[in-house]
């Protein structure tokens, strides 16, 4: 426990195994073959989009704003919206029900299955951005982020692994890409701990930039998606039960 209060990447590197393993989990979930239907998935990531909000404010930009002040935050907040346009605008990948994004030339050229497993990818890179910046504050306020990140990562576990099972028919495959593509959090939070350790102002900067990169998902890809079959009312609901999850969360680890 010592170590994990004095070295901040050793914090970021336990913290960051979590939504690994919720990921992990989902992935297995995945592989057993439970379906769900759009009310369920819409329902779910409004649940995702209300944590995402509340974390974004209370693990990352306000901290931010006390270490580094306002125009430091302003400067992150500005760059993560701009990392997940360039990544969305270059990277080919596709969304469960937003379809394909990315260049045009590589539409065809590349199996829809790994598309969705790419626009996975795309997430967990804020997602890891978040937790191992906001263990550089400390280790309760590491943890809450980590966990937070985790509730919302087991149904990414589930999209990923499933249509790789049922595209490929291997089991072992889809839940290797399951689990890497949640160590990939692992692996970009230990890469933020290590550039937030150097100085205050850094750590600013990657609080910032995590918090932006979030709230530009939630608002442009999560929210979207949630009202494109009719099911804003469930969507809803699904956002306020993560917001005050996330809320009582914030409260317990204060």
């Amino acid at each position: 426990m010592d170590a994990l209060l004095e070295n901040v990447v050793l914090r970021a590197l336990v913290l960051g195994l979590i939504p690994a393993l919720l990921t992990s989990i989902g992935g297995v979930v995945g592989l057993i073959g439970v379906r769900g239907s759009e009310k369920h998935l819409d329902l779910g990531l409004g649940f995702s989009a209300g944590i995402m909000t509340v974390a974004s404010f209370t693990s990352l930009l306000l901290p931010a704003t006390k270490i580094g002040g306002f125009p430091t935050v302003l400067a992150g907040f500005a760059s993560g919206v701009i990392l997940v346009v360039v990544l969305n605008k270059y990277i080919p990948h596709e969304h469960l029900m937003k379809g394909y994004e990315g260049p045009a030339e590589t539409k065809t050229r590349v199996e829809r299955v790994w598309l969705l497993v790419l626009a996975i990818l795309i997430h967990n890179i804020p997602e890891g951005l978040a937790v191992g910046s906001a263990s550089g504050i400390g280790l309760s306020e590491g943890l809450l982020t980590a966990l937070a990140i985790g509730l919302q990562d087991a149904p990414e576990g589930f999209a990923v692994s499933f249509p790789i099972a049922t595209a490929t028919r291997s089991v072992g495959k889809a839940l290797l890409v399951a689990v890497l593509s949640g160590l990939s959090e692992t692996l970009m939070s230990v890469t933020v701990a290590l550039v937030a350790a150097s100085s205050t102002t850094l750590l600013a900067l990657t609080l910032s930039l995590a918090g932006g990169s979030m709230i530009y998902v939630v608002s442009h890809e999560v929210i979207p998606e949630t009202h494109r079959y009719g099911h804003e009312r469930l969507s809803t609901v699904g956002f306020l039960t993560g917001f005050l999850t996330m809320l009582w969360l914030d409260t317990m680890f204060s």
